[in-house]
Parts: C-alpha cells; sequence; structure tokens
C-alpha cells in the first residue's frame, strides 16, 4: 500500500533509475532513447505503485462474499471453477468496478510519473494526455497558441468522464445484489 502513497514525480525518477541502471546492465537504450522501454517503464511503474492499492479492495471484496453462498454451492456439487466463475466473481463485481474506474481515471490522468520517467522522450512518443496538455499550455507561446491548452484540457475532461461512465455501466449491469 506504501507505493501508492509515495509522490508520482519521487517514484518516477526512483523508477527511472532502477529501470536505467537494469537497461545499461544489459546493453540496451535508455528509457529517454527507446519509445518501447519508455512506454513499458511507465506500465511497470504504474503496475507497481496501484497493485497494492487494488488488492485491498479486491480481498475485502472477497471477504465480504457470505460463507453460506460458498457452502451451498460446495452442496449442490459445484467445483472449484464454478464457484469462481458463478459466485465469487459476480459477488466481487463491485470491487471489480471501483478498480476498473480507478485504473482508467489513473492512466489517463498520468501526469508526474510520466514527467519524472520520460518527459515524453523520445520525440513525445512517451507522452501522456496530460503530460502533452502541460506542454501546449505551457511550453508554447504566442498568440497563435492562445487557447489551445485549455481547449484540449476542457476535451481531455469530456472524453475521461464518457469513457469512465461507459465503463461504469457496462460493469455496473454484472453486480449482483445481496
Amino acid at each position: 500500500f506504501m507505493p501508492n502513497l509515495i509522490g508520482g514525480i519521487v517514484l518516477g525518477y526512483i523508477w527511472q533509475i532502477l529501470i536505467n541502471c537494469a537497461l545499461a546492465l544489459l546493453e540496451k537504450p535508455l528509457l529517454a532513447v527507446n519509445p518501447t522501454f519508455g512506454f513499458w517503464g511507465l506500465i511497470i511503474l504504474m503496475c507497481w505503485q496501484q497493485i497494492g492499492y487494488m488488492m485491498i479492495i479486491y480481498i475485502a471484496g472477497l471477504q465480504s462474499i457470505p460463507s453460506d453462498y460458498l457452502e451451498a454451492a460446495r452442496i449442490d456439487g459445484a467445483n472449484e471453477w464454478q464457484i469462481l466463475t458463478k459466485v465469487k466473481i459476480p459477488n466481487v463485481m463491485p470491487s471489480i468496478t471501483i478498480c476498473l474506474f480507478l485504473s482508467v481515471t489513473n492512466g489517463f490522468k498520468l501526469f508526474d510519473q510520466n514527467l519524472a520517467l520520460t518527459a515524453g522522450e523520445p520525440g513525445h512518443m512517451t507522452e501522456g494526455l496530460a503530460l502533452n496538455i502541460y506542454d501546449t499550455f505551457y511550453g508554447r507561446v504566442g498568440p497563435q497558441w492562445k487557447g489551445y491548452g485549455q481547449a484540449k484540457a476542457v476535451i481531455f475532461c469530456v472524453l475521461v468522464i464518457v469513457i469512465s461512465l461507459i465503463q461504469l455501466r457496462a460493469t455496473r449491469s454484472k453486480e449482483v445484489q445481496q
């Protein structure tokens, strides 16, 4: 759970050092030179940061399944696969909904880790949407760029809301009531 509490900038720099050291030992190009390594570095960093938090939510969901349901399934002759697919997963769907929602929104809002780990290099190929908006807003100067950053931010906000609502509707329909 602690990785979720560490700031994104600190986490990004720590993982940049770790991954670049590993890549140097393997005689591979560093994160800022190879977009594939930069992309996978971001994925590894976000997984490492979020897995503990998500596991707490899943464990709470699994512990909330009444033991009567599992006992009834076993008495009815269900094997472990049937118990998993017919009892446990439907009862854990609220946890899956929450974790999927958090993962999707955190993936879109990825900024500080992206800035610290790769800064969008090489050539903006590992740049996330939030970092692109930041670069548009602060990196481009002049009257021809007036309002572009704000417009991107509004479209980004609407995009995140729409995708989150679609995801919530899709997963909420699979939840069961206890």
